[in-house]
């Protein structure tokens, strides 16, 4: 099983969401959809994780691995909404990564709105397509 994502970017700020399972099989297209996060976006990612159904401890290295590509460009990775089970895996590396409840709170914190100004997504993301509001519940 692998993963979905839509990346929406609004003014200074990027949200990647993901959905599935964040696991071994799906890094490569993880990485990937961070390198389009990085290509497109300026500011904060907020990794979004509302409908993650939950993650190996690769797919949690995974997120660790792209907060450091994230910072080598001068950005930071935070987390809303992570899977149940609240583990992180740390590795030591590099600063903690903050985490918020909900993308509701991670947008709030960021001042930002509801609604992106640009929209890119996989082919089978779940939801709506060619909108570019982020849900908020």
């Amino acid at each position: 099983m692998t993963i979905e994502w839509r990346y929406t970017v609004q003014k200074e700020l990027g949200v990647l969401s993901l959905a599935g399972f964040l696991g071994a099989e799906a890094v490569d297209r993880f990485t990937g959809a961070v390198g389009w996060a990085l290509a497109r976006g300026t500011g904060p990612v907020i990794l979004d994780l509302t409908s993650l159904r939950g993650w190996s401890v690769g797919g949690q290295l995974a997120v660790a691995d792209a907060a450091r590509r994230l910072a080598a460009e001068g950005r930071c990775l935070e987390l809303a909404a992570i899977p149940a089970d609240g583990s992180l895996v740390p590795d030591g590396s590099q600063a903690p990564i903050l985490v918020h409840c909900d993308l509701p709170a991670a947008l709030a914190s960021h001042q930002a709105a509801a609604d992106g100004q640009r929209e890119w997504c996989s082919d089978e993301w779940p939801g709506t397509r060619g909108s570019a509001a982020i849900p908020l519940a």
